[in-house]
């Protein structure tokens, strides 16, 4: 080993050279991961067979599908995505919808605007050809004027329960 010394106003420098190997070959190779793709061919053939505890599976953003039970993978059905998508023989319109569209912005719809949209065409076409009661009821009522509210609330939660 040797020493230099080095003297400047007073305070004293020294210089140490080591001969013998540094960290006696021990590297810290946790600033460098080894995920899956990376590593020899003979690295990831150990990992396939016996997975090493401190090098990490890295699924790139991937959600699991299931767990880990002991050296078995049980998958759970509920974690697997399901793709539902409909059935579109005979559909005219294309699934392109241009940049170029001008923005349609409509309010939301007032109750009186509703009854307009549901029940004036057919209350319009009763007055015209005299087809109202006494009271102003249809004498032929349509499937929808004949549910009592209760039921008319029903098909309408029975309605919303399948949509979602």
């Amino acid at each position: 080993m040797e020493l230099n010394v080095l003297s400047l106003l007073g305070k004293q420098f020294v210089r140490r050279i080591s001969t013998s190997a540094c960290a006696c070959g021990k590297r810290n190779f946790k600033k460098f991961p080894i995920f899956n793709k990376r590593g020899t061919r003979d690295f990831k053939a150990r990992q396939a067979k016996n997975p090493h505890p401190d090098v990490p599976i890295h699924t790139y953003g991937v959600r699991p599908i299931g767990y880990k039970s002991g050296t078995s993978f049980v998958t759970i059905k509920e974690l697997i995505p399901e793709m539902i998508v409909p059935d579109l023989t005979g559909f005219k319109l294309k699934p392109y919808v241009s940049y170029r569209v001008n923005d349609i912005v409509q309010p939301p719809m007032t109750p009186e605007e509703l009854f307009g949209a549901v029940y004036v065409k057919k209350i319009a076409e009763d007055f015209k050809s005299g087809k109202l009661g006494p009271d102003n009821e249809p004498l032929e009522p349509s499937p929808e004027e004949r549910l009592t509210p209760e039921e008319a609330k029903e098909k309408v939660l029975s309605i919303r329960s399948d949509i979602v």
